[in-house]
């Protein structure tokens, strides 16, 4: 790799709406039992661990069907948005 060249990451394409609905969904199911879920969304996108996620409402089972870097990604993309 040289590095005078800006390496390209791509991931797969997945619908941008249905990611969001999924976070939302999460986002919810975490606030109802208790937790802070910016807190425990951050915690599982740092370590990868699902255990940050709880499984009331299917939450984590949801989380898992998403890619880490996807949902980084569409955050991002969000938080650009609101500039």
């Amino acid at each position: 790799m040289n590095l005078e060249e800006t390496s390209l990451f791509h991931i797969e394409d997945m619908n941008i709406e249905e990611i969001r609905y999924t976070l939302k969904e999460v986002y919810n199911a975490l606030e109802e039992r208790g937790y802070n879920p910016t807190n425990q969304v951050v915690g599982y996108l740092i370590s990868g661990d699902l255990g940050y996620i709880s499984s009331y409402k299917d939450a984590r089972k949801k989380m898992q069907t998403i890619d880490r870097a996807k949902i980084v990604e569409v955050l991002l993309e969000e938080f650009q948005k609101r500039k």
